[in-house]
């Protein structure tokens, strides 16, 4: 496969990994002259035509994904036999690798992990796809720390195709939640499960369930309880167990969703992190000088001075009474801050989330606000929805939320203006992949004889170089070719072949192929036509004749009576049709 190259663009470079459903290769894009990931579904896959169709579904909805947290998905193709999906490319190990090398993370890496991660299965929840396959070894660990969660597209439709061929789940059944271990309905929630997992293995280094075999662990995510993260490491806080045991629920309804996970970890994060300060300013290592020292008159570190009375008031700072009395207002304010933080978090009270799509931005947020939940305000631009309207919400209208909820209400922009560029000349495919890339829409694909190349964009709606806003739809026009001026066949039976010969030429055909038959009539004659004559043929066709040769008992050397004739002569048919002899 090295070397080879796809779809006349994309140059297999090198093997990069697979498994048991695809391979990957990184590949050059020659179009775009970068870097991309190319996964190649194995050949055993490629007759099965629901598994096809599931899989350019899913990895067509994938493609629309868009988030720093997220492999972004560029094509989805076929070759052959092979289908193939277009990824970014990431330089970088797998999370799993990092937990190989390190044991376990610290609290603070996992929880930022586990964070990036569940933002961006919130983006993917809120586009209606579920990953299904959330493990160590589809995150991958950028250099800069930010992490990109791989397989998203794929996963969906080999979890929903591959219980059909053997009656088994195949997965990865260490992560796997316990409805997909029974053949269950797969829901956002499942991902949720699979973080938590992935939470568990970051914090301790080990699995939850382990055993001999696939069926062993699968009934073990269905029917007991892991070890606690802290009856493996004590060290790690109470809140962080929390979330985990929250987050690995046997009952999908008593995990959280994306949105409330991204919430708990902050929550979490922000108690580790006041906790720590509160540690560190009482018993951090200091240097003081000793009360009521005076420096020598020769000491080179001081200047040559008694302590005066501002000095004194000084010294006042550096007191136990004073840093006691500290202590206990940090104290104090800790805890009155931890209450007004966290006095809901664990609150059981449920509301229904009101509909605010499509109300004014300060109106949806009252509206939330009312039912005291709590409001994320993102912007988007939105070419079908007035600048300060809603176009979405998540959670959605009349899901079930507890109090303090965030919900986070998109609001449009407008539409953003760019620049039309100019598909003149292109094939149709890389006019919608430049419209796409643009964030436009391709609209309505009309078709028109040209003297322009077949198949290529001869016009465009709106014209190039006009503004127009992103998400709005452009329609192409693409050439068909010249149009081709058909002719009405005449009939050329009973006619020579050089009469018809010259007739075609008039009517700018040509004689295609010539076939002899034995016949009464004479040499050279037209017996019959193809196509028939009347047909529609276009100007520069052929058509083929059959034209008689001289028939077994003709000509000067035909003498032999036929065996049909009873050595009377031979019969013929006059021009009636009737029998002579």
């Amino acid at each position: 496969m090295i070397q080879h190259v796809l779809a006349h663009r994309y140059e297999l470079l090198e093997h990069v990994g697979g498994g048991g459903m695809a391979d990957v290769y990184r590949a050059n894009d020659k179009l775009l002259n970068r870097y991309v990931a190319i996964k190649i579904l194995h050949a055993q896959f490629s007759n099965d035509a629901e598994f096809i169709e599931k899989f350019h579904r899913e990895a067509q909805g994938a493609a629309r994904l868009s988030h720093p947290n997220i492999v972004n998905i560029y094509d989805v193709g076929e070759e052959g036999d092979q289908h193939y999906i277009v990824m970014e490319y990431v330089a970088g190990n797998t999370l799993k690798s990092r937990i190989q090398e390190q044991g376990h993370l610290s609290v603070e890496e996992s929880l930022h992990i586990a964070k990036e991660i569940a933002s961006a299965l919130e983006h993917a929840h809120c586009n209606n796809l579920v990953h299904c396959d959330i493990k160590p070894h589809n995150i991958l660990m950028m250099p800069d720390g930010r992490i990109k969660v791989a397989d998203f597209g794929i996963a969906r439709a080999v979890t929903a195709s591959t219980m059909t061929y053997s009656g088994n789940v195949v997965g990865s059944v260490h992560y796997f939640s316990p409805e997909q271990a029974k053949g269950g309905a797969i829901t956002p929630k499942s991902d949720i499960y699979s973080l938590g997992v992935v939470l568990y293995e970051m914090l301790t280094g080990e699995l939850p369930f382990t055993g001999e075999t696939t069926i062993s662990i699968a009934l073990k995510h269905l029917q007991e309880e892991p070890r606690t993260v802290r009856q493996i490491n004590p060290e790690i806080p109470t809140v962080v167990e929390s979330i985990v045991s929250k987050a690995m629920s046997k009952d999908p309804s008593e995990r959280p969703d994306s949105t409330e996970l991204i919430y708990d970890i902050q929550q979490a994060e922000n108690r580790i992190y006041q906790n720590s300060a509160q540690v560190a300013d009482p018993f951090a290592t200091q240097i003081l000088p000793r009360v009521g020292h005076i420096p020598s008159q020769n000491s080179s570190y001081y200047p040559d001075k008694e302590m005066g009375d501002e000095e004194e008031k000084k010294s006042v700072f550096k007191s136990k009474k004073f840093i006691f009395g500290l202590i206990t207002i940090l104290v104090l304010g800790f805890f009155a801050g931890a209450f007004l933080s966290y006095g809901k978090f664990w609150s059981t009270a449920e509301i229904a989330v009101p509909d605010v799509v499509g109300k004014q931005m300060n109106l949806a947020k009252q509206m939330l606000e009312d039912k005291k939940l709590r409001v994320n305000v993102a912007e988007t631009y939105d070419a079908n929805v007035p600048a300060g309207q809603v176009v979405s919400q998540y959670p959605e209208a009349g899901a079930k939320v507890k109090e303090q909820r965030q919900v986070t209400i998109y609001v449009s922009k407008g539409g953003e203006e760019i620049e039309m560029p100019d598909l003149k000349g292109m094939t149709r495919a890389n006019a919608e992949d430049k419209l796409r890339k643009l964030g436009l829409k391709p609209g309505s694909i009309y078709e028109k004889y040209s003297s322009e190349e077949a198949g290529t964009v001869i016009s465009q709606d709106p014209r190039a170089g006009t503004k127009i806003n992103k998400g709005q739809a452009v329609d192409i026009v693409i050439s068909k070719g010249e149009k081709t001026k058909q002719v009405s066949l005449p009939d050329y039976s009973g006619g020579t072949l050089d009469a018809a010969r010259a007739n075609l030429s008039s009517l700018n055909l040509r004689v295609g192929n010539v076939t002899k038959q034995d016949s009464k009539q004479a040499e050279g004659t037209v017996i019959s036509q193809s196509p028939s004559p009347g047909s529609q043929v276009n100007e520069g066709g052929s058509v083929d004749l059959v034209i008689a040769a001289p028939g077994k008992n003709t000509g000067k050397n035909s003498t032999k009576p036929t065996d049909t004739d009873n050595n009377k002569g031979p019969s013929k048919k006059n021009e009636t049709g009737k029998t002579e002899k």
